[in-house]
């Protein structure tokens, strides 16, 4: 049911270059009944119906603006990075694990799943904004048996194989994280699906919760099994695997909200 919710929500939002402020997600902190239009993200590397523009992150969420033309004025005079890069375009869609930077301000905040709010701005110290966490959605084999990992946030990732029929490089599954440095995306630790490791839910009733891995049970179908999660306060939460993003093997490597 809350996958077809989305992919209603997906066709109302891509109908038009423009968007009213009642399709737009719900955990966008907008004023619905005062403006009837808002910010559409442009296409790019999160779904729309995951993701918050830019300019309602500066404008809505931080506080950085009161207008758009401020808004504008701040992204064009390249005071804002996300993922260690400039932005520029307002409508730019910054989603799950994108780290903002605003180096005047002296602030990096990262964007992680919450409880109440879906998707929360969580602000972290100036080393953690050196990397990023990239969960792997799929992985195909591509010319001279190298391997192509695709990441969450739309990066593709090339595993190079010295010998096709013996891929001894090839240590990657799906859903497993990557720990990538900013802004080059060089691959610094892999983080394995497995009990044990620590991972935080990123959709589904318990969305934003985290804790260990305690036991996976396999249904048949990997993106569909259940996972038990043991929560920081000793209770439990059960999810399926295609919600669960690993943050750490023996402790969280980032900074995490509060309430989880």
């Amino acid at each position: 049911m809350e996958k077809r919710k989305a992919r209603i929500l997906q066709e109302v939002i891509s109908l038009s270059h423009h968007l009213k402020t009642y399709p737009a997600p719900r955990f966008w902190p907008i004023l619905r009944k005062e403006k009837e239009w808002t910010v559409k993200p442009r296409p790019g590397p999160h779904p729309q119906d995951r993701s918050i523009p830019l300019a309602i992150i500066l404008r809505d969420i931080l506080k950085y603006a009161e207008t758009m033309k401020e808004v504008k004025k701040i992204l064009a005079e390249r005071k804002v990075l996300v993922d260690r890069v400039v932005r520029k375009d307002y409508k730019f869609p910054v989603g799950l694990m994108d780290v903002i930077s605003l180096p005047d301000a002296k602030k990096n905040f990262r964007v992680l799943p919450h409880s109440t709010y879906f998707l929360t701005l969580v602000e972290i110290p100036d080393e953690e904004a050196n990397f990023k966490l990239c969960r792997i959605e799929n992985k195909t084999t591509v010319k001279r048996g190298n391997i192509q990992l695709n990441l969450h946030d739309g990066r593709n990732l090339l595993i190079r194989v010295n010998d096709p029929f013996n891929p001894v490089e090839d240590t990657y599954s799906t859903l497993d994280v990557l720990k990538l440095s900013l802004p080059d995306g060089k691959l610094l630790e892999t983080f394995k699906l497995e009990k044990g490791a620590w991972a935080i839910i990123i959709g589904g009733e318990n969305v934003g919760r985290y804790g260990v891995i305690e036991e996976i049970s396999d249904v048949g179908f990997k993106r569909k099994n259940l996972v038990t999660i043991r929560l920081p306060n000793g209770e439990k939460a059960i999810t399926i695997m295609d919600y669960i993003f690993v943050i750490g093997r023996d402790s969280p490597i980032i900074t995490l909200p509060e309430g989880g």
